[in-house]
């Protein structure tokens, strides 16, 4: 086999097909987020950011960064390795502490990112419980499907958000067997919610346990910023909730928050736990310091949730198709990856703003989109261009609108 030419010819069908990924080199600019400087390209430019994960600019708050530098200072640069061989640090209890608290659990239980912390903490459940059926959302993100996957358990996926075919598959197994229902609250890409009490409610029903990953609500709903979970005051049903400090708190890592003997059975077995070189104390304490700002600071959650429907307001002037649901994330729908990607790149080099395109296989072919993720930090003026480069480009690029009865 000639190796080479096997990925050249793979690379090349992605980007005839649209979907190769092209990844902008940005450098954000500290204290002026959304802003960023562009090094794409021959020339530099200054970017708008609008699709930033780091949904309250929390990676740029004053408080954050000061935990951090006083950490670096106490403790320099990294852990040393792993929590096993050179011992946890202070700041990691400090983190887990707060994270228990946040969602009412006794105990919390860090990793390294998002991903590592879905994938390893299914991925042990899963396989250790004996005869564990995993019943896993069919449109869970691909860390939990890949935790579900290696933990080699039963698994069935029943219909997105379908509460109906989730209760046939739970009914059509022994009560006594164990049973893991593995759902999202906020999905990413669509911004639609969990039905979380009914879900609950079926788990007590069939005797099942509830795993609720929280990274897209974590810091932006609930009085605390518990997500949706704590909004709904349901937090204390559900044997796990997952959640990120990468995306929200503005830094990096991922958690499970529990009761202490199941973070302490996941301590124990997980691979990816025990293997893997802890956060630096500096990101630790830079994301206690984010948490224990947003427990008692709702500021940034009402700005955010203004700005969101301001710009929802403004795509539905222009008739904007955009996917309506109760969440912060807004899928501005293009249905092609050619054009998508086109409108990706023209935004970018005429206007300077950054929208990644989301393509196949991250949505299915032919809902292509660009997501836009509005914050508390984008002005007034950041939407008036938003909203006209857009509209500048619907129209040139012969774009579908809504009909203004569907706004």
């Amino acid at each position: 086999m000639k190796y080479d030419a096997f990925f050249a010819k793979s690379l090349s069908e992605l980007r005839d097909d649209g979907n190769y990924r092209v990844f902008a080199e940005l450098e954000r600019q500290c204290g002026a987020f959304p802003n960023a400087q562009s090094h794409g390209g021959e020339t530099q430019q200054p970017v708008t950011i609008w699709c930033s994960n780091d949904y309250l600019g929390m990676g740029q708050h004053p408080k954050v960064l000061s935990a951090m530098h006083d950490a670096i200072d106490r403790c320099g640069a990294g852990a040393g390795g792993t929590r096993n061989i050179s011992g946890t640090t202070h700041d990691h209890v400090l983190l887990e502490t707060e994270l228990a608290d946040l969602h009412g659990k006794e105990a919390a239980l860090l990793f390294t990112s998002g991903y590592v912390s879905n994938w390893a903490a299914l991925g042990t459940l899963a396989a250790k419980i004996p005869d564990c059926l995993v019943l896993s959302d069919a449109l869970n993100h691909a860390s939990m499907i890949e935790g579900i996957r290696h933990s080699r358990a039963d698994r069935q996926i029943w219909k997105h958000n379908d509460l109906a075919d989730l209760e046939a598959k739970l009914a059509a197994q022994p009560l006594e067997r164990p049973k893991l229902i593995a759902f999202e609250s906020v999905y990413s890409m669509d911004g639609d919610i969990a039905p979380i009490r009914e879900i609950c409610d079926l788990a007590d029903k069939y005797n099942a346990m509830t795993y609720l990953d929280e990274v897209h609500a974590v810091g932006l709903y609930g009085p605390r910023g518990g997500g949706i979970a704590e909004r709904e005051g349901l937090m204390d049903r559900l044997t796990v909730i997952e959640g990120t400090l990468g995306k929200a708190f503005g830094v990096v890592g991922g958690y499970i928050a529990a009761s202490a003997d199941l973070c302490d059975f996941v301590r124990s077995f997980a691979s990816g736990f025990i293997f893997t070189t802890a956060l630096p104390p500096a990101v630790a304490a830079g994301a206690a310091a984010s948490i224990r700002h947003l427990k008692h600071s709702a500021v940034e959650r009402d700005a955010h949730q203004a700005r969101v429907a301001d710009v929802r307001a403004r795509l539905d002037t222009l008739c904007i198709p955009h996917e309506p649901n109760p969440s912060h994330i807004i899928p501005v729908m293009v249905g092609d990856p050619v054009k998508c990607k086109y409108i990706s790149d023209i935004l970018m080099r005429d206007f300077g703003i950054y929208i990644q395109p989301i393509n196949y296989p991250t949505v299915p072919k032919g809902t292509e989109r660009l997501r836009i993720t509005p914050s508390p930090a984008h002005s007034a003026s950041d939407v008036d261009k938003l909203v006209d480069a857009l509209g500048a480009l619907w129209t040139q690029c012969e774009l579908a609108r809504m009909p203004i009865a569907a706004q």
